[in-house]
């Protein structure tokens, strides 16, 4: 069992930090009005300043570092009180 969490840990991390983007361009949407300047837009990139695009590259990328070190918090902690109740049996 400790093996399927270890291998299931970047699945997690991945899922989670796919859903905190979307959290973060869905509030981004709600906040400002306008979509979150992205690669390949060219339309959300004209539309936006210098300012925007760098406010939406912090808060993308302190959401992606929070997410990341929560879940491998979760996994570590999972893993090892998986083997504190395996040395209790």
């Amino acid at each position: 069992m400790k093996t399927l969490l270890k291998l299931a840990g970047p699945f997690v991390t991945l899922a989670a930090g796919f859903a905190g983007a979307k959290v973060v361009e869905l509030v981004w949407t709600k906040v400002t009005g306008a979509r979150p300047p992205r690669p390949g837009d060219t339309e959300a990139n004209v539309k936006s300043s210098l300012r925007q695009v760098l406010a939406f590259a912090m808060v993308s990328a302190a959401v992606g570092a929070a997410i990341e070190v929560l879940t491998g918090h979760g996994t570590r902690f999972a893993i090892s009180r998986l083997g504190q109740d395996a040395d209790e049996s």
